[in-house]
């Protein structure tokens, strides 16, 4: 006995796109609290869009590009300060 459908290949699609606009989101947001996690978790989810294939392939290079930016804003603001972290 089924209780779900199964999935198809436009669920894989979706989940895609998904993780797409997540890795860009979250790059984003990245850029200005806790981009020491949000910006690993976008590199990672973009890659893996990447990966599988994703429609969305500017949406996902640009979630990639910015979890990089958030790394370095971060390196480059704890080099400044001379401290682990850093705040406006």
């Amino acid at each position: 006995m089924h209780l779900t459908a199964p999935a198809s290949h436009r669920t894989g699609i979706r989940d895609t796109d998904g993780m797409a606009v997540a890795s860009f989101v979250l790059g984003l947001l990245g850029l200005l609290v806790l981009n020491l996690f949000l910006g690993p978790i976008a590199i990672a989810l973009a890659a893996v869009a990447l990966w599988r294939g994703t429609p969305r392939r500017g949406r996902a290079l640009l979630g990639l590009g910015l979890g990089v930016a958030d790394l370095v804003v971060l390196a480059v603001a704890m080099q400044a300060d001379n401290t682990i972290s850093w705040s406006f």
